[in-house]
């Protein structure tokens, strides 16, 4: 499902204008955006949890020659799904 078919749900169940869906959908997505930013963790009883996790810095192989390459360490974005999504997709 891509950004406007999304929109388009939200708007056709909310009773929204697509306007107003795609404003809702960028606050929500904005609001996550700068939560994970401070490092706080979203948690959306029955949908699941947005964390941040920090990986250390490490040594790679680049594939096509085989030589080592050295990985920054950054902080990656993890989602674990609830209890409730895991049961309605299975």
């Amino acid at each position: 499902m891509k950004k406007v078919e999304l929109v388009e749900a939200v708007a056709t169940n909310a009773g929204l204008t697509k306007a107003d869906a795609t404003r809702a959908i960028d606050a929500t997505f904005d609001a996550i955006t700068e939560a994970l930013k401070k490092g706080d963790k979203i948690t959306l009883i029955g949908f699941g949890t947005f964390s941040v996790s920090k990986r250390d810095a490490r040594t790679g192989r680049n594939p096509l020659t085989g030589e080592p390459v050295n990985i920054p360490a950054r902080n990656a974005v993890t989602f674990k799904a609830g209890t409730q999504l895991k049961n309605s997709v299975n």
